[in-house]
C-alpha cells in the first residue's frame, strides 16, 4: 500500500477504479489501492479528505460498507455554490486517476443504542447508509426519513424506497418533510437519532429534539461551518505556547491560532477553516479553551483536552497545546 506522510498526517495514494453516477448531480469514486492491498479499517460515520488541485483539500463520507476493504466511496454532488472541489471532480477526476487522501476519520460515530432514527437531507445521506448497515449487523430497530427536492436528485433513493424501514420525504410529490410531526411519531426514550443535511434540516431535528428533552440523544453532521469573519473589537488577544515548537505566539484579536501558527513557519494539519472537519484538532495541556466549532458535544468541550485551532480560542489570556 502506498502512504506517506503529508506535513504531519499520513496519507494515502488511491486509484479510482470507477467512476458512477448515482442521480443527476451525484456521482461515486470508488477508490482501490494501486497495489490490491486492503484499506485501513473504518466504521460508519467516517470521512476521507481527498486533496485535489493545488492545495484544495474536501471531506467526502464514506458510503460504502466498512467490512469491504477492497475499496473506499464517496458520492460527490455538483454544487453550483461550492469552492471548487465538487465541480472540478465532476469535471476532471475519471477513471485510472491517482488521488491523494487521508486515512479515514471518524467525528460522527454510531453510538451504542436501543434504537436508532436516521434523519438525511440531500447528499446527507452518504454518511447514514453505512450506519444502517451497522444497526442491521448489531440488531437493533432503525428507521431512515430521507428528504429531497425530486427523485432526480435524491442518490440511493432507488435503492433505498423499497425497504419498510424508509420513508421518502419528495418535495415535487408533494411530501414535503414536517420535522415536529416525524420526530414526535418515532421518538422513544431509548432511540438515538443520527442527522445530517442541510444546516436548515439540522437546525430544526435540533430545535425540535430540544423541545422535547432529547439533545443528548441527538448527533448531527455539519457539511460546512458558518464561517464568521472576527470582530477586532469583540475578541481579545491572547498567547499560545507551542510545547513541541518551542514556541509562544500572540495571537491577535482578528487572527486565528490556526494563522498564528503557520505564520510563524509551524506546520499544522488543515483543511476546513470552519470546525467541521476535525483536521485541526490539537491537545490542550493548560487554559481554559472557547470552543467554537461544530465537532466537539458539551461534555467534550467541557473536558479542555482538544481544541479545534482553526476556530476555538482562549477563554483566558494564555493556552498551552501540544504542538
Amino acid at each position: 500500500m502506498s502512504t506517506v506522510a503529508s506535513d504531519t498526517t499520513p496519507v494515502l495514494h488511491l486509484i479510482v477504479d470507477e467512476v458512477r453516477r448515482e442521480c443527476d448531480d451525484v456521482l461515486t469514486l470508488s477508490l482501490i489501492d494501486s497495489a490490491g492491498e486492503d484499506l485501513p479499517e473504518w466504521e460508519a460515520g467516517a470521512h476521507i479528505d481527498i486533496h485535489l488541485a493545488g492545495e484544495m483539500v474536501r471531506q467526502y463520507s464514506l458510503h460504502s460498507d466498512p467490512g469491504d476493504r477492497s475499496r473506499y466511496e464517496v458520492a460527490i454532488l455538483r454544487d453550483p455554490n461550492s469552492r471548487g472541489g465538487s465541480q472540478y471532480i465532476h469535471d476532471e477526476i475519471k477513471k485510472g486517476a491517482t488521488l491523494t487522501t487521508s486515512h479515514p476519520r471518524n467525528n460522527f460515530p454510531l453510538e451504542s443504542a436501543e434504537e436508532y432514527l436516521f434523519i438525511a437531507g440531500g447528499i446527507g445521506i452518504t454518511p447514514i447508509l453505512p450506519m444502517m448497515g451497522a444497526a442491521t449487523s448489531r440488531q437493533r430497530p432503525h428507521r431512515l426519513i430521507y428528504a429531497g427536492r425530486s427523485r432526480r436528485n435524491m442518490a440511493f433513493a432507488d435503492q433505498l424506497g423499497d425497504q419498510d424501514n424508509v420513508q421518502l420525504c419528495v418535495s415535487s410529490e408533494g411530501a414535503r418533510m414536517n420535522v415536529d410531526d416525524l420526530l414526535g411519531a418515532h421518538l422513544g426514550p431509548g432511540v438515538h437519532i443520527y442527522s445530517c443535511g442541510p444546516q436548515r434540516l439540522l437546525d430544526a431535528v435540533t430545535a425540535r429534539c430540544a423541545e422535547l428533552g432529547m439533545s443528548k440523544q441527538l448527533h448531527v453532521e455539519h457539511f460546512s461551518g458558518t464561517a464568521v469573519e472576527l470582530d477586532p473589537d469583540a475578541e481579545m488577544a491572547f498567547e499560545v505556547e507551542l510545547t513541541r515548537s518551542g514556541k509562544t505566539l500572540t495571537v491577535a484579536p482578528d487572527q486565528t491560532i490556526l494563522d498564528a501558527v503557520l505564520a510563524c513557519g509551524i506546520k499544522a494539519s488543515n483543511s476546513c477553516a470552519e470546525g467541521v472537519c476535525g483536521s485541526c484538532e490539537t491537545a490542550v495541556l493548560e487554559g481554559e479553551v472557547d470552543h467554537r466549532d461544530q465537532i466537539l458535544d458539551e461534555d467534550e468541550q467541557a473536558e479542555n483536552d482538544v481544541m479545534m485551532i482553526c476556530c476555538s480560542r482562549a477563554r483566558s489570556g494564555r493556552l498551552v497545546l501540544d504542538l
